[in-house]
Parts: C-alpha cells; structure tokens; sequence
C-alpha cells in the first residue's frame, strides 16, 4: 500500500519539543536570511558549515556554506524527507514539501555526545512495491522495497543504564493505518493496515501509527545487552481488509539513532 498525505511541520512540531531558540530540536522554523535556508548548531544557534543536505528522492544533495546557509535547488513536488548529515552531530531528516521553495527554513541540528549512539543514517523501503496512489505518501517513493522488514545488530557501549535510553527514527512515511487516515494522512477510504512494529532483541517495543520525524521509542533497560550484540528490527503493516493474499504496507524510513538521557 501507499500513500498522499500533508503532515510537514505540524507533525514534527507534535511529535518534538521545543526549546528557547526559534527552531526545534530536529525541527525547523520558517525564519531564515533572504532567499536562503540555513544549518545551525542546536544549542549555540551559529551556522554550521559544510553539512550535507540530501532529498533523497530527488537523488539530489548540497552543502551549507561556511555560515550555514543553503539553498535548495530544486523543485519539490509533495512531500518528500529532506536528510541532515555533518560530522560530530546527530543525523537528521524533516518531512518537507513544496513550501520549502517559497520560504526559508531554519534546521537546528545537536551535536553527537557520548550518551548516543548512531544506529543508521540511509533510507529503506519496506513492504511490496504494490500501492495504491490514494495512500500517504504515493509518489514519494524511489527505491525498491528490501521487503517487509529491517533489522540490525549492533552494540551498544557506553550506555548509562540509570537513565532512560530510546531509539529514535529521525523520518517515517507511508504509514496507512486508520489513525493516519482519519488525520488526513491518506485517502484511502476502503482499507487501512496495521501499524509498523519495532522489535527490540526479539521482544515488541512499539507500534507507530503515524508518519512523522523524531520519534521516540523507549527501550525497556531490562532488554538491554550491554557490550554484547543486541538486534532491532522494523516489520511493515498489512493491509485489514485484504484477506485474499497478504498486502504489505510500503513505507520508507531514515536515520535511526539512540538517546541515553
């Protein structure tokens, strides 16, 4: 299944606090310098050179100058993830579309500190390359589905088990449940899926519901494996109302990261 939906700012600004400045932690204002968007450091609000702004679906990339400036150049049709990426800071990707052209935009983007921990920072597209152009997202999607599911091992070093510890997707798209749906995430108006769920070591963390950015899923410390190979995985939905065969849900997501506060 796919997807057209409209959520941009509004969902990060649900799914993300915000803080003193005028941007949001992995967010974005609507101010910026003439015609140019613009990269700046989360806490310190200066310009952040040399970072690498990406729209994957475009396959088109750029960098923001030694002040942080940017210009997208390039036309946006729907809504599309725009990927963040710069040494020594945390991944980041926003849910943008075709506005991005007409105004300004500011990205807050944090550095990376020793209490977090980069998962992955491409895309994926699960599900089966069988969508229909009323579900969110239709359009968007550029590259083949991996299949109906992601998963990853991994190690996890430095990890304050004290604290709480979350696994974060930066961007999720495509999702078309009927929570989506009723939001005006899609237009679907005969079926929706169950929701994605995330899978840590084996065990069901969450289920997402929605598309947007910033994502916080928190990682019950008892399912943890400090210094030994813990896995997550990432399964699509089904389309409900297909019982003839089964229909997976195509969604894409990007940036996967952990936050031990």
């Amino acid at each position: 299944m796919k997807k057209t939906l409209s959520i941009l700012i509004l969902i990060l600004v649900i799914n993300i606090p915000t803080f003193a400045a005028s941007f949001f932690q992995g967010g974005v204002s609507e101010e910026g310098y003439g015609n140019s968007s613009r990269i700046v450091d989360r806490h310190t609000g200066e310009g952040v050179g040399g970072a690498k702004i990406t729209l994957p679906k475009q396959r088109y990339s750029t960098l923001s100058d030694s002040n942080g400036y940017f210009e997208l150049d390039t036309h946006i049709d729907g809504t599309t993830i725009m990927s963040v990426q710069k040494d020594n800071y945390k991944p980041f990707s926003v849910t943008i579309n075709e506005q991005a052209n007409s105004a300004p935009i500011v990205v807050g983007i944090e550095k990376s500190n020793t209490s977090g921990m980069v998962l992955d920072s491409n895309m994926y597209h699960l599900g089966d390359n069988n969508f229909s152009d009323l579900s969110a997202n239709a359009g968007e999607f550029r590259m083949a589905s991996i299949g109906p599911f992601y998963s990853k091992n991994f190690q996890l070093k430095n990890i304050k088990l004290n604290k709480p510890i979350f696994l974060v997707i930066g961007s999720i798209i495509g999702i078309d449940t009927n929570l989506a749906r009723s939001i005006g995430q899609n237009h679907i108006t005969n079926a929706f899926a169950s929701p994605p769920e995330v899978y840590f070591n084996g065990n069901l963390i969450s289920q997402i519901q929605i598309n947007g950015d910033g994502q916080r899923i928190r990682i019950p410390n008892q399912l943890i494996k400090k210094n030994q190979a813990n896995e997550v995985t990432i399964k699509t939905g089904r389309n409900l109302m297909q019982t003839a065969y089964v229909d997976y849900d195509d969604i894409e997501f990007m940036n996967l990261f952990f936050e031990n506060w």
